[in-house]
């Protein structure tokens, strides 16, 4: 009887095994550093405004509270994006005629916002509360990075649900003073072991686990 396969299958059999083994390994690898790098999540990518707004200027520099910008924070789902008026309270006085802000100018004038670029942009299917955040003691830095030190806003966090998760799992570890919610310097004392236990118990933050259910944020 003829000889069906050559000498060298077995050989040629284990090269192609092992070929495909390292060929999904590679694929697995390059999936996970896609999915992770800032190609996809954007962290620290900057993105194009319409105008250049430095937090750096604004609230480091001239000491500008979040709220005064971002109105409506702390009673709404959305922190709220400051209108052109805002922004002329200050600049109808000062650099009133720099270049930079000839686009806010124009917007007051015909009465048309300012298209910004979303740097914390959610899927529509996440549902996000930033007023509950705040009232339970989440800073803005926290999830907004130090914000005072950028001249142009980027992300500092992917906001993947898995970050989410670490937070609704472990919220005493983020979990502030209420009057230090809005401070960018804030952070955890190292001689107030109890505080973060304490904190969570003034807050009344579910404990239970129900926070980490898919409903809490997939309505």
């Amino acid at each position: 009887m003829a000889q069906i396969f050559s000498r060298n299958a077995n050989v040629y059999a284990r090269v192609t095994t092992f070929g495909i083994v390292v060929l999904i390994c590679g694929v697995g690898w390059a999936t996970n550093e896609v999915f992770w790098s800032p190609y996809t999540t954007y962290v620290d990518v900057p993105l194009t405004q319409p105008v250049p707004f430095s937090h750096k200027h604004h609230v480091a520099e001239d000491g500008i509270d979040c709220r005064y910008c971002h109105t409506s924070v702390e009673k709404s789902r959305f922190a709220g994006m400051p209108t052109s008026e805002t922004c002329m309270h200050c600049h109808s006085q000062i650099f009133t005629d720099v270049p930079l802000l000839a686009p806010v100018r124009e917007s007051l004038a015909t009465n048309a916002p300012l298209k910004w670029n979303r740097v914390h942009d959610l899927p529509d299917y996440v549902y996000f509360d930033h007023s509950i955040h705040v009232a339970k003691g989440i800073g803005c830095s926290t999830c907004h990075g130090r914000v005072d030190q950028m001249p142009i806003t980027w992300r500092v966090n992917t906001l993947y649900m898995k970050w989410c998760l670490d937070c609704h799992r472990h919220p005493q570890k983020f979990v502030r003073p209420p009057d230090k919610v809005f401070a960018m310097t804030w952070q955890p004392s190292q001689d107030r072991q109890l505080e973060p236990t304490q904190l969570v118990r003034q807050y009344h933050i579910d404990t239970s686990g129900r926070l980490t259910n898919c409903s809490t944020c997939h309505r």
